[in-house]
């Protein structure tokens, strides 16, 4: 098939995400990824600035990953997890114990296997209104979040996705009714913390304390929701607070976790923050399969054998399926294998000096960077039919939304290829309106 092919088949019978049918914008047919590399069907190649949605660390078609794959596949590549178990499962949630926060009963070492990111978000949720449900206080079936956060597509993550200026608000009739505070003013970079910033927060936590099974939020980084980065003291005051009112902390870590910010988990910017459950996901198979999970500690997990149904109430058809987990112990290993934080770094000192141009423009609102997150915000939302091609045009590969221009590229990226991706992005949001 050739690439005009493939665009009319696709543009025919394939829905694609956040678009409609046919999509207004037809997609470019890609014919193979090496390294940062995306080379299309007709033959251009473009750098990778977005690590397919922040989740392939290792770049494509990794030699280690690939053969992770091919010995797993030669054993199952699938198996049902309801009353079996296998090496690979086992063996990966060793090493997620491992590297997770926490000590004691609040150690998370209690691992749960997802299909996705979003159903890491259900599993959580589910877990909290159980926890409380187990221990005779089911009234607190509410969740508290920030505003400007997002948490994945099913029913119950988007009812904690920001309820105006997100990507659900047309469901907003429909979904859980949660309870929303004001989002964290203070940014990653200030060196003085404010306190006032965490008032709000405090004030509908005391208000709503006893409704309130748990916080969910996004630790340090708010993703999709707008990519904004706040200060790890207002993540120190979180979960002093849950502690204080006894509210369980559910950090969100799927964007984040596996050393996106410059520590292994965003959490570790703050001192001494432990959630009560983690979610994981995108990286943790470094984008080969979708897979995630949802972490707890001792002190969750024991209550739920105290309950009526005896266990947790929730099972996926390929929870923990044996492949994802090889390839994803390959990627752990990978990650261990070099210095990683040295590379994020590098990559952080380059972007921050190679997109700081972009301040000058008249069209720019804002530029932020943290660890291999590089933002430009523009004051005007960017037209896609108009801007998608452009990027394409410069040789790279990224996926602009709302007002944002942003990169997460592979980790493995050579500064040559990075400088190519900060080019455009100057190119684009300074020289050229969007």
């Amino acid at each position: 098939m050739d690439g005009s092919q493939i665009q009319q088949l696709d543009q025919d019978h394939v829905w694609h995400p956040y678009a409609a049918m046919p999509n207004a914008v037809p997609c470019f047919p890609v014919e193979k990824a090496s390294g940062c590399k995306i080379t299309l069907s007709d033959g251009k190649v473009l750098v990778d600035g977005m690590s397919s949605w922040w989740a392939c660390i290792h770049g494509y078609n990794h030699p280690i990953l690939n053969a992770a794959a091919k010995d797993q596949m030669e054993k199952m590549s699938h198996m049902m997890f309801g009353g079996l178990t296998h090496e690979p499962a086992v063996r990966l949630a060793k090493e997620l114990a491992e590297i997770t926060p926490g000590s004691g009963d609040r150690k998370l070492d209690k691992i749960f296997y997802c299909d996705s990111g979003s159903v890491s978000v259900e599993v959580a949720m589910k877990m909290a209104l159980q926890y409380w449900f187990n221990k005779g206080k089911s009234e607190r079936s509410k969740f508290l979040t920030i505003r400007g956060g997002y948490h994945g597509d099913t029913f119950e993550a988007m009812s904690v996705c920001d309820p105006v200026n997100g990507m659900h608000h047309l469901f907003n009739s429909t979904l859980p009714q949660q309870i929303f505070c004001d989002r964290p003013e203070s940014r990653f970079d200030e060196e003085e913390w404010d306190e006032s910033d965490i008032h709000n927060f405090q004030q509908t936590l005391e208000q709503n304390q006893k409704d309130i099974a748990a916080v969910i939020l996004e630790p340090i980084v708010q993703g999709a929701g707008g990519m904004r980065f706040y200060s790890p003291e207002y993540l120190q005051r979180v979960r002093e607070l849950c502690d204080e009112y006894e509210v369980l902390l559910i950090c969100d870590e799927i964007a984040t976790g596996f050393g996106r910010t410059g520590k292994l988990f965003a959490v570790e910017h703050a001192r001494n923050v432990v959630p009560d459950i983690l979610c994981i996901g995108k990286a943790l198979s470094g984008g080969f399969l979708s897979f995630a999970a949802t972490i707890t500690s001792p002190r969750v997990a024991a209550v739920f054998e105290q309950g009526p149904a005896g266990v947790l109430m929730h099972g996926p058809t390929f929870m923990g399926n044996p492949l994802a987990c090889a390839v994803s112990l390959a990627s752990l290993q990978i990650l261990q294998s070099y210095d990683w934080k040295k590379s994020i770094q590098s990559i952080e000192t380059q972007l921050a000096s190679e997109l700081a141009p972009c301040r000058d423009s008249p069209h720019v609102q804002d530029v932020r960077v943290l660890g291999a997150i590089g933002v430009v915000e523009m004051k005007e939302p960017m037209d896609m039919k108009v801007v998608q091609p452009r990027v394409v045009e410069e040789g790279v590969w990224l996926r602009p939304f709302g007002r944002l221009l942003y990169t997460m590229p592979p980790f493995i990226i050579q500064p040559d290829e990075l400088r190519k991706i900060t080019k455009a992005m100057v190119s684009i949001a300074t020289r050229r309106r969007a």
